[in-house]
C-alpha cells in the first residue's frame, strides 16, 4: 500500500482563507498613507482642550485658555481679569504638514468661563478644522461639550 502526502481540501481552504484575511486587513496599512495623524491631533487637541476646561470650572479664581499658533498650541493661565498672564504652559508643536483653523485663521485664542464654556468665541457653538494627512472637524457645543465629528 502506498501512502499519499498532500494537504486536505479543508487545509488549503483554511490557509487561503487567512492568507485572504491578511491581505485584506493588513496590507494596505503598510501600502497606503494612513490619516492616523489627523485622528491623532485631533485626539490630542481635544485631551488639551478638556483638561484646560476641567481647571476652568474647578479653579474660578483664574481665567483659563488655550492659545493657538501656525506651529503650534498651548495652555495659559490668566489672572481673574482674563487678560493678564500668570503662566504660559509647554508650547505643544504641531506635527509638519498639519494645522488647527477657526474660521480660516490658524492663530487663535480659546478662553473658558468658570462654566467651561469658550466665551464669546464659541458662545453659540464653533468648529475647529484638524488638518494633517485629512480634514477633521472637532466640535465645540455651546454648552461646553467638546467632541471629534
Amino acid at each position: 500500500m502506498q501512502k499519499q502526502q498532500g494537504f486536505s481540501l479543508v487545509e488549503l481552504v483554511t490557509t487561503i482563507t487567512l492568507i485572504a484575511i491578511l491581505a485584506v486587513v493588513v496590507l494596505p496599512r503598510f501600502f497606503n498613507s494612513s490619516s492616523f495623524s489627523a485622528y491623532t491631533l485631533r485626539d490630542e487637541f481635544i485631551s488639551e482642550l478638556r483638561r484646560v476646561q476641567m481647571m476652568a470650572m474647578n479653579n474660578q479664581d483664574r481665567c483659563y485658555g488655550v492659545e493657538v499658533s501656525a506651529n503650534d498650541y498651548r495652555m495659559m493661565a490668566y489672572q481673574t481679569d482674563c487678560t493678564s498672564v500668570i503662566v504660559s504652559g509647554n508650547p505643544q508643536t504641531l506635527p509638519s504638514q498639519s494645522s488647527l483653523t477657526l474660521n480660516g485663521s490658524n492663530d487663535f485664542a480659546l478662553l473658558f468661563d468658570r462654566h467651561g464654556v469658550i466665551a464669546p468665541t464659541c458662545s453659540s457653538g464653533c468648529i475647529i478644522k484638524v488638518v494633517a494627512d485629512e480634514s477633521l472637524d472637532l466640535t465645540i457645543e455651546s454648552q461646553g461639550y467638546i467632541h471629534g465629528r
